[in-house]
């Protein structure tokens, strides 16, 4: 048992000594940032463009005046940070903490996400393609988003969201543009979709349990093994919908008549 301790204390040091390294060898330490901020108007944003921020406490911070575009913000925690409006287009974010942040009509594009705190982050009207596999959303605002993929914009192939394994739980999806985002085994219990556009999107796995899918568009999305259990269906469209014969909780779920089947 004391070897077992001894073993403990050594990786719990390890781990805050290198959390420090990462912070420490950043290009600008949080007082900086706070004072550039302070120096940032509307017409020249604070220049945090392509500065390496990893790890750095960002925490409640408003940085709507920062530049922040291709900025390396991978560990950084960004809870409850206001950064409504940004463009932050190949930043990287990678394991970033911005739980309870504010990131209203954003754009993000062609950035990793993967294995971050996004819980009650409110995403509403935002515009964002990236990689967020892994990563916790419960509870977080999608309202509005338009995260469908751009089929006239696509010069290196498919460029789409990616939210497979993603806890989605609670999450408010109400009238998101989803279309053709990658979701397998994406976890959306209790989740309110209502009106949101799912064609073509892949849902292998993905699990929508006691989910409002009313006026949902499923129209050609892959269905392989999705759960439905309790799920509204009302108005919801599965046209042409691929993999329903193998789904849980659909052909017994009560409001199944209410959608619109092939």
């Amino acid at each position: 048992m004391k070897h077992q301790k001894k073993i403990l204390l050594a990786l719990s040091l390890f781990l805050s000594s290198a959390a420090f390294n990462i912070a420490s060898s950043a290009d600008l330490t949080r007082q900086q940032v706070e004072q550039l901020l302070k120096q940032a108007s509307s017409d020249k944003p604070a220049d945090l463009r392509r500065k390496d921020l990893k790890g750095v406490d960002l925490s409640h911070m408003d940085l709507r005046k920062a530049d922040l575009w291709g900025a390396d913000l991978r560990g950084a925690n960004l809870s409850k940070s206001n950064l409504s409006g940004l463009v932050l287009d190949l930043t990287v974010m990678t394991g970033v903490n911005l739980s309870g942040a504010d990131l209203t009509k954003v754009s993000i594009f062609g950035v990793s996400m993967m294995h971050s705190d996004l819980s009650n982050t409110n995403f509403s009207d935002s515009r964002v393609i990236a990689n967020l596999d892994n990563s916790n959303m419960s509870n977080a605002n999608l309202s509005n988003v338009r995260w469908g993929a751009d089929m006239k914009n696509q010069p290196m192939g498919l460029m789409r969201v990616n939210l497979n394994k993603v806890n989605l739980t609670n999450a408010n999806l109400q009238n998101a543009d989803l279309g053709r985002a990658s979701m397998r085994f994406t976890n959306l219990t209790n989740a309110n979709l209502t009106n949101a556009n799912l064609l073509s999107a892949e849902l292998t796995s993905a699990n929508f349990t006691k989910a409002n899918l009313s006026k949902v568009d499923f129209t050609s999305a892959k269905l392989r093994e999705a759960n439905f259990s309790n799920a509204n269906l009302s108005g919801a469209v599965f046209t042409s919908s691929q993999g329903q014969d193998s789904t849980r909780g659909l052909n017994n779920n009560k409001t199944k008549n209410a959608a619109k089947f092939d």
